[in-house]
């Protein structure tokens, strides 16, 4: 937040301590902090750019021989902060929707975050993000959310989804790959139709005029 270039903004939501956090920690520092943290009084004391409700902290990356950054935007989950945390998700271009697999409100509070996205920022790309897959990788009774339930939902709002571990580093780079990714392609796909639409306007005109020499 100290007028940093950022290419594409992306937000995290979900409820309070499904790991957001971490999650974050991990892709960016590679390491494994042991939570919950609130992004108050404890984020306070393993991120120095912390905020009250928000931490926000940018990755450099390349896509295809791009150079882009990711703006990351880690807001609070408890209740007391979701009008603050709209303030945050405003122009984001990327949502990560976050769930605990083994906490089944914490996959109903999703859906709470996708109408509020749905109903503000209609064109941001939305990623539905399991956390704590170890967790049940020696217990599967402690899952609570079944995979592919999430999928039917991500379906039905277009939305990409996966599962993954802070702990054990699964699945996170690649999520955040993916975003990159796809800001890249959409990117591109823009281009490629704006570049069309000048093309054809080009023919039109050319035609729009024709000689009137006697």
């Amino acid at each position: 937040m100290s007028g940093q270039r950022v290419d594409v903004k992306v937000v995290m939501l979900g409820k309070d301590a499904v790991g957001k956090t971490s999650l974050v920690e991990r892709y960016v520092h590679h390491r494994f902090l042991h939570g919950p943290y609130r992004n108050l009084t404890e984020l306070e004391e393993v991120q120095a750019k912390a905020t009250v409700g928000v931490a926000f902290i940018a990755k450099a990356m390349c896509v295809d021989g791009r150079n882009l950054t990711l703006g990351i935007w880690d807001t609070a989950g408890s209740e007391r902060y979701e009008a603050m945390s709209r303030m945050y998700y405003r122009g984001a271009r990327a949502a990560i929707v976050c769930y605990d697999i083994t906490d089944s409100c914490s996959f109903e509070r999703v859906k709470f975050w996708v109408k509020e996205l749905r109903n503000c920022e209609e064109q941001c790309q939305i990623y539905i993000c399991g956390t704590k897959s170890d967790i049940v990788e020696n217990d599967k009774s402690l899952r609570q959310v079944d995979f592919h339930d999430v999928q039917d939902y991500a379906d039905e709002i277009n939305a990409h989804v996966c599962e993954t571990s802070s702990k054990t580093g699964k699945s996170v780079d690649e999520l955040f790959q993916k975003v990159a990714e796809d800001f890249v392609n959409y990117n591109n796909i823009q281009t490629e139709t704006e570049a069309k639409g000048v093309e054809l306007g080009l023919k039109k005109n050319a035609t729009s005029y024709p000689c009137c020499s006697q």
